[in-house]
């Protein structure tokens, strides 16, 4: 059985300065104890009393599951790259914590596009997508280089 591509768009269409904006995500004291938990067992992770006598002064995510929230919200409503997001590097930043209570959206913008010369039947496009709580405030930048196929016309 073929499940259709609900994602539509290719290398083709494209520009820089195209700007995508996510669903929300709404992350609690669950989320963020269940995540380290299991991935990033850091007592500022995982204890409210632990957490306040560090930099973070309280509970905090782990900067990779702020990552993870980011990439749920890409491949669920952010970029609608035909054939999935695939990535070919990126660079991070956590100018602040995400903190319980907080509700995420991803903002991207192209910033870049580079046509394969080797492979003709795709690109690498340059992206960054800019986490934000409710507050306006950045948690996460990533910039990251994207595999994106041409159109198989």
């Amino acid at each position: 059985m073929t499940i259709p591509d609900p994602v539509t768009l290719h290398l083709e269409d494209l520009a820089v300065g195209d700007h995508f904006r996510s669903g929300e995500h709404a992350i609690d004291v669950a989320q963020i104890k269940a995540f380290a938990g299991q991935f990033d067992p850091q007592p500022f992770h995982l204890d409210e009393e632990a957490a306040r006598l560090t930099l973070f002064d309280g509970l905090a995510a782990s900067g990779w599951h702020t990552a993870a929230i980011t990439m749920r919200l890409l491949v669920t409503s952010g970029l609608p790259l035909s054939g999935g997001l695939i990535g070919a590097g990126v660079e991070i930043h956590w100018p602040q914590p995400t903190r319980p209570g907080d509700v995420l959206h991803v903002d991207s913008t192209v910033l870049g596009i580079v046509p394969s010369r080797s492979r003709p039947d795709r690109g690498i496009v340059t992206v960054e997508s800019v986490t934000r709580n409710q507050r306006d405030e950045v948690v996460q930048r990533l910039v990251s280089k994207m595999v994106v196929m041409r159109r198989g016309d």
